[in-house]
């Protein structure tokens, strides 16, 4: 491998590393939902269907979106336990 390949390849996996804590930090101020979403609009799977935008009917205890974290409890119905 040549300097410039080496130096390719670092840079590389330098971003692809950024990218994931990137994802990480995000994931880490937003929260789970639950029971407030409207039919068809779920974030991913629930009890009763497959994944993201299959929840049947509005306000399914067990259909959930991210919110950021403390935003849930201020939401009528909202819990951030599964229900």
């Amino acid at each position: 491998m040549n300097s410039n390949s080496a130096i390719i390849a670092t840079a590389i996996t330098g971003l692809l590393a950024l990218g994931a804590s990137g994802v990480a930090s995000a994931e880490a101020k937003m929260e789970k939902c639950y029971g407030i979403v409207k039919a068809g609009k779920n974030d991913c799977q629930t009890n009763t269907s497959a994944c993201a935008g299959t929840s049947t009917k509005d306000g399914q205890k067990d259909a959930w979106i991210y919110l950021p974290k403390g935003s849930c409890d201020k939401i009528v119905g909202g819990s951030t336990k599964k229900g």
